[in-house]
């Protein structure tokens, strides 16, 4: 029991990868809590609202006294730069940038020793498709937000984030070029998440810190080419 009576917080941890990432803290032991839009069985609550981070922090401070884990994990788009309004770009990068950095600031007095943070960040925070701008700016920011905490907590807690690929969260196995497209083979599921959040947050993980870990299978790091290695442009 790695984690036993380890604070653990998680944002989105409703459904998903951040469901998963719960179910494996808590089968180590871990107390979780959770905020989520969503209805779960500890804080439902909208974190791009800086009042409802607020009393989602006091009441963890209140039940707990103390984090030792901190995952912000939520996230959404609302496209981007052909339909995506100033509003609702702002609004991304409150979920995506803001609640992380506020929930850290919030916690910054009540973090254990050894406690870690990991930020979802993901490989569109160094690639992209059309019409992304909301959800590729709000990943980049946090990647970046990562390092910066990693240094301004140095000694007291290390900061470091995830980059998943594609992550089918319904646990579907391909047996296709979706698959084999990858370097893989296989096409990512939360596990491979959370199991680098687990990582990340334990003490095998004690000279990590400042780091993003792309998890995408190998797919940003193939070449394209069109008529290359049977790759087409249509």
């Amino acid at each position: 029991m790695v984690f036993k009576d380890k604070v653990v917080v998680v944002t989105g941890g409703a459904d998903g990868i951040g469901k998963v990432i719960c179910e494996e803290f808590r089968k180590e032991g871990a107390i979780v809590c959770v905020i989520d839009i969503k209805d779960n069985d500890y804080f439902i609550g909208d974190i791009g609202d800086e009042n409802i981070l607020k009393a989602f922090a006091e009441k963890v401070i209140s039940d707990y006294g103390r984090v030792d884990c901190l995952i912000n994990n939520a996230m959404l788009s609302k496209g981007g730069i052909w339909n995506c309004s100033y509003e609702d770009f702002n609004y991304v990068l409150r979920v995506g940038i803001s609640a992380p950095f506020m929930l850290t600031k919030l916690f910054s007095e009540h973090f254990a020793q050894g406690a870690s943070i990991v930020n979802i960040s993901s490989s569109r925070d160094r690639m992209s498709q059309p019409n992304t701008e909301s959800y590729t700016s709000a990943k980049g920011g946090i990647s970046a937000l990562t390092h910066a905490l990693a240094v301004s907590l140095a000694g007291k807690v290390r900061a470091n984030s995830i980059s998943p690929g594609w992550i089918d969260t319904a646990f579907t196995v391909y047996k296709d070029e979706n698959a084999y497209q990858h370097p893989a083979g296989r096409v990512g599921n939360p596990m491979d998440i959370a199991n680098m959040v687990l990582y990340l947050c334990s003490d095998k993980a004690g000279f990590i810190t400042g780091e993003n870990i792309c998890i995408d299978g190998g797919m940003t790091r193939q070449m394209i080419y069109h008529d290359d290695f049977g790759w087409t442009l249509k």
